[in-house]
């Protein structure tokens, strides 16, 4: 196998690990996910949890198309979620480290994003 053919797959199995983790935490209705989600939606308890639940089926189908067929729009919108679920913990009164720590939940997808961009 190429050096380039394992980096692919470390960055798509990396990607799809982690909005496959995300996506069965919010399945489970993380408590702090649907607390976070009522404080900057104003959603009530009810709807913030269902809201979470949809999230963690989109996670799971994205880590699923990671992995299966990568599809550059799909990565472009996992970079995007990543770097917003990072930004929310300061948003909600965490440090900003807890923003940086999770620098790798966007910076991971959008590098699978540009390595199949300079491929064609």
């Amino acid at each position: 196998m190429s050096n380039e053919k394992k980096i692919e797959w470390i960055l798509r199995i990396g990607v799809a690990g982690e909005f496959l983790g995300h996506g069965v935490f919010a399945l489970l209705g993380k408590a702090d996910w649907i607390k976070w989600t009522q404080e900057l939606s104003g959603m009530n308890a009810e709807m913030a949890a269902q809201f979470i639940f949809v999230v963690g089926i989109m996670d799971v189908l994205m880590a699923l198309i990671v992995l299966f067929k990568p599809i550059r729009p799909v990565l472009l919108w996992m970079a995007f979620w990543g770097f917003w679920t990072a930004l929310v913990r300061p948003l909600v009164g965490m440090p900003v480290w807890d923003f940086i720590e999770r620098f790798a939940n966007w910076a991971a997808p959008l590098a699978l994003y540009y390595f199949y961009k300079n491929r064609n």
